[in-house]
Formats: C-alpha cells, structure tokens, sequence
C-alpha cells in the first residue's frame, strides 16, 4: 500500500491513498493526522475498495506535498553508512550521530528549492522511516513492528553553515530544504517484495550523474535500531519521521570538494518507493 498527502491548490492538503492511475481521498488533512488517528489501515483499505471520486495530478492545483508536512519531530542520522563514514575521514561509531529538523524544512517530492545563504550546498541521499504508532523506551523489536513505512528523501545540507560550529543543526535546518516523498510504501508491502529488511538500493543524481549509490544493509544503525534508540530519551509518536543517514558520494567529500550551483536538479531514488527531483536556486 502507498500513501501521500496532496497540496490542494496552494490553500489545503489531503491524505490519499494511491491507486492504479490516482489519489483516493481519506478524510484527513495529511499523513500525519491519518497515522495519528490509529485506523489509518483500514480507512485506506476501505477507500481503495471502494467507488470514490478520485484525484488526479493533472486536476487543476493539485501536486504531491511533503510526505508529512506537520511532523511533530524530524530526527536525522548523520554518517551511518560505513563508506560514507569512511569518506569523512571518522572512525565506526558506537552510536548514532544525531541532529534534529524542524516541520518548516521539509518540502515536496518536485519542488524547488531555493537558498539565499549559502554557496556550499550539498546532497544526501537517504532512506526515510515514518513513524505510525507511540513509541517510548522500546527494544528493537517493538520499534520494527512501529514502523508505518517507508520513503524517500534527501537532507540537502548547507556545508558552509554546518561548520560554523561543532553542532550541525545551522546547516541541516533551512527552510524548505528538506524533500521527502512521493510516497510512504507501507511497512507490510515492504516485507513481501524483494525489498524486505534493510536491503533498499538508495541513488543520488546531479543534472542526471550519478554520485551515489548505496544499499541499506550496510547501515551501521538500522531504522529499528535508530528508532529504539531514539525512543530512549524522548517519545516518538506517529508522523514522526526519521531519516537514516547518506551512503558516500556527498560533494563535500569529493577531491576537490563540488557542490550544487544555480539551476542544478538534484534526483533522489531508492527501488521499490519513488523519486524526488528538485532543482536547486541559489541566488547568492
């Protein structure tokens, strides 16, 4: 099963459920609120089942949005792919790097995105997990069976900002910077294809180049790890989402170091879920 959250014209949004050729409206203002309400399964089962009026992209105003445009915590991962790891010059941690995003960061699965800022920015292709239901203190095995799905989505990092200070968060945080989407493939229809566990296949384009190709076994710290281990000092809800980290390939790591310039399209795609593309503005 995929789901989605649909910007309305500019002026609303709307979970759907996404059919063979459409949206399929599940009275609910996004994916958030859906996952919130508990029955988020059923409802969609139910609309998929049934004759409703469905919603296409080419009806006037309607594009895919952020996957959860109102996400109570956005927490990130940061080097958790071993050769990205590597690339950076660290050692294997012994515990996850961790730095948080606020709502306002996140964008859509093809909008642009412009920073004014910034003249080292930079991509990083990642895995995102959504959260569906409370999770507090939980071994892994509770956090697994808590994961609502999965989705895609692309941490462009602000690198001149990111090293102003030890911290990261300056340079992870600018406003709608953050695509995630299309869609969330939900946790179950992950089990029973070829993508089942943590093998995903996560690529990065610029202007149609590959720079990175990673698969998601090699994480240091899987999506049940992170969030059991998240979950120990503050409370995941549904919604939430959590982004797993970027396999090597980043600009900052290049030889010399490369980054996005004005007009650039960035591609993020991992097999089994969908694609983001968005083009970059940097009017600095």
């Amino acid at each position: 099963m995929k789901l989605t959250t649909l910007d309305i014209a500019g002026t609303t949004t709307a979970a759907v459920a996404v059919g063979a050729d459409a949206f399929l409206p599940l009275d609910a203002p996004d994916l958030g609120t859906l996952l919130a309400a508990g029955d988020w399964r059923q409802r969609a089962e139910a609309a998929l089942a049934s004759a409703a009026a469905p919603v296409r992209l080419d009806d006037d105003g309607v594009r895919i949005a952020a996957l959860v445009p109102r996400a109570g915590k956005v927490v990130c991962c940061g080097l958790n792919y071993a050769d990205h790891i590597t690339e950076m010059g660290r050692d294997l941690p012994q515990y996850p790097t961790l730095f948080a995003k606020f709502a306002d960061t996140l964008t859509g699965p093809g909008d642009d995105i412009t920073v004014t800022e910034s003249t080292q920015v930079d991509w990083e292709a990642e895995l995102a997990v959504v959260v569906g239901r409370t999770l507090s203190g939980a071994d892994e095995a509770e956090a697994e069976a808590a994961i609502a799905g999965f989705s895609v989505a692309n941490d462009i990092s602000m690198r001149d900002w990111q090293r102003r200070t030890l911290q990261w968060f300056q340079g992870k945080a600018f406003d709608a910077s953050t695509p995630v989407g299309p869609v969330m493939v939900t946790a179950d229809a992950v089990e029973s294809t070829e993508f089942a566990g943590d093998g995903f296949t996560v690529r990065g384009y610029v202007n149609g180049e590959l720079v990175q190709e990673g698969r998601t076994r090699t994480l240091v710290f899987g999506p049940a790890k992170l969030l059991s281990y998240i979950s120990r000092f503050t409370t995941l809800r549904p919604g939430d989402l959590i982004l797993t980290g970027t396999p090597g390939g980043v600009g900052m790591g290049m030889m010399p170091p490369r980054f996005l310039r004005d007009g650039d399209v960035v591609v993020t795609e991992i097999d089994g879920i969908g694609r983001l593309e968005n083009r970059v503005h940097l009017p600095v």
